[in-house]
C-alpha cells in the first residue's frame, strides 16, 4: 500500500459497543471501513440501538469513508459475499477486525453452565466459527495487499474464568486460531493477532456505570480502569502500522498494555492499566510447527 491509498478495513459486528468504537477510530485515520451487522435500518433492531449506517456515517464523519454491509456472519454465503464485494469494490483489504459475535442474554447470569440457556453455545458458532470463516474468505484479499493485519477481538475469560465454559472456551478458541493463522499467513507478510480487551465502555455496560453502587462491587475496579471501544480502533490501527507488525504476528496481546508502549491514551487523557495481575497473562505461541 503506498502513502496515498486509503487503508480499507473490515469490521464485523459493528452496529454498536466495541464494533462501532473500532470502526469509528479507523475512521478518523482516514480509512475506508466496511461496517457489518445484522441491525440494519430496513432491517432487524436491536434493543440497545444502532445500525450499520449509523455506524457507517459516524466513519465518515470522522474523517474516513464508511460503507454499512448487511451481514449476518453465522451465514457463510452472506460473509462469502461480503468480501467479494470488497475485491469488486477496493481490490484489496489491510484490515480484517474479527469482533461478531453472539451474545446471549443469560452470559452474565450467575449459576453453573448446566442452569443456564444452551443457546450459550452460539458463541462458538458466531464468534469462533464466524471469525474462521471471515477469514477464510478475506485470505486471497489480504495476501494481495501484502503488509495486512488480522485481529481477532478476544478476553481475558480465554485464561480464567468468566461467564462459564462457552465463553472461555470460545475465547481460548478465537486465541488459538489467530496463533495458527500466522503460521500460514507468515509467509505472505499478512500478521494475525489476538487482543485482550478490559472492561469495555459499551451500551450495554453503560447502565452499570450509573448504578450507586457500582463501584462496591465485584466489577468496581474493572469500571473503575474501563477502557473505550475507541482506544481498541486506535491500538489496532497503530499495529497495523507498526514496523514491528510482523514480530507481534502470532500473539495473544493485551490492549492496555499495547495502548501504554504505543503512547495512546483515552481523548480525556487516562491510561487504562493492565489487567495482568488480577485475571492472569496470555498464553504463549508454540514454535513448534507440524505440517
Amino acid at each position: 500500500m503506498s502513502d496515498t491509498e486509503s487503508t480499507v478495513a473490515v469490521v464485523t459486528g459493528a452496529s454498536r459497543g466495541v464494533g462501532k468504537g473500532i470502526a469509528i477510530a479507523l475512521g478518523a485515520s482516514g480509512a475506508t471501513v466496511y461496517v457489518t451487522g445484522r441491525s440494519t435500518r430496513d432491517g432487524a433492531s436491536h434493543p440497545l440501538g444502532g445500525t450499520v449506517q449509523e455506524t457507517a456515517r459516524a466513519v465518515t464523519e470522522a474523517g474516513g469513508r464508511g460503507i454499512p454491509v448487511s451481514c449476518d456472519h453465522a451465514d457463510d454465503d452472506q460473509t462469502r459475499q461480503l468480501f467479494e464485494r470488497v475485491s469488486e469494490g477496493e481490490g484489496r483489504l489491510d484490515i480484517l477486525v474479527n469482533n461478531a459475535t453472539a451474545i446471549p442474554r443469560d452470559l452474565a447470569k450467575p449459576g453453573p453452565f448446566w442452569e443456564k440457556s444452551l443457546d450459550l453455545v452460539r458463541m462458538l458458532d458466531v464468534g469462533q466459527r464466524s471469525h474462521y470463516v471471515a477469514t477464510y474468505f478475506a485470505a486471497p484479499l489480504l495476501v494481495r495487499s501484502g503488509g495486512a493485519l488480522v485481529v481477532f477481538t478476544s478476553s481475558f475469560g480465554a485464561r480464567c474464568y468468566m461467564h462459564g465454559p462457552a465463553y472461555g472456551a470460545g475465547k481460548a478458541g478465537v486465541d488459538k486460531m489467530a496463533m495458527d493463522m500466522a503460521v500460514d499467513f507468515r509467509d505472505h507478510d499478512v500478521a494475525s493477532m489476538s487482543l485482550w480487551l478490559g472492561f469495555v465502555r459499551t451500551e450495554r455496560n453503560e447502565p452499570l456505570f450509573h448504578h450507586p453502587d457500582a463501584m462496591k462491587g465485584s466489577y468496581g475496579k474493572f469500571l473503575a480502569n474501563a477502557e473505550s471501544p475507541e482506544l481498541v480502533g486506535r491500538v489496532i490501527h497503530a499495529l497495523h502500522r507498526d514496523p514491528r507488525r510482523m514480530m507481534r504476528s502470532g500473539r495473544v496481546l493485551i490492549v492496555s498494555e499495547l495502548a501504554q508502549e504505543l503512547g495512546i491514551r483515552e481523548s480525556n487523557g487516562r491510561q487504562p492499566e493492565s489487567n495482568r495481575q488480577a485475571l492472569g497473562a496470555p498464553p504463549e505461541p508454540s514454535p513448534v510447527v507440524v505440517r
